[in-house]
């Protein structure tokens, strides 16, 4: 996975989030203050959700959320919220404290970062580093020395 995804400004922790509707906002809202997507493009993601439900729940305490290519993505990004007080979301793998928002501006992108994705959070230890990870500095050290520039 590329370390472009992840622009500066583009991780951040919180302590608590009064629902996983909100953390998904919240994460997604990352990648519009980057400046990766337009404002509509949190809309997408929360309509994807209202209509099939917490699907992007992809392992035990970690989301992916994103929604199809539209105009409101301007390059491939990715963005994480963590939360140190989990949420639940209605998924099986609740609950829910490491809320990744993906965006990209065409589906070849799309596939490969989800790919790529995969790939990354399927490495020895990585998503328990993250849970444990108390400062947007540990996170970025734990994500860098996993990506490629």
């Amino acid at each position: 996975m590329k370390s472009s995804y992840f622009a500066p400004g583009s991780i951040a922790i919180q302590e608590n989030c009064p629902s996983f509707q909100v953390a998904v906002t919240s994460a997604t809202l990352l990648l519009v203050e980057t400046g990766s997507a337009h404002k509509g493009y949190v809309s997408e993601v929360q309509n994807v959700l209202e209509e099939l439900g917490p699907y992007f729940v992809v392992a035990p305490g970690l989301a992916i959320a994103h929604a199809k290519l539209s105009a409101a993505i301007q390059r491939p990004a990715m963005a994480l919220l963590k939360l140190t007080e989990p949420v639940t979301s209605g998924s099986h793998n609740d609950p829910v404290s490491l809320v990744f928002a993906m965006c990209s501006p065409d589906s070849i992108s799309h596939l490969e970062m989800l790919a790529e994705f995969g790939e990354l959070m399927s490495r020895d230890g990585i998503i328990n580093n993250l849970l444990n990870a108390s400062a947007e500095g540990v996170i970025r050290e734990i994500l860098s020395s996993h990506l490629i520039e």
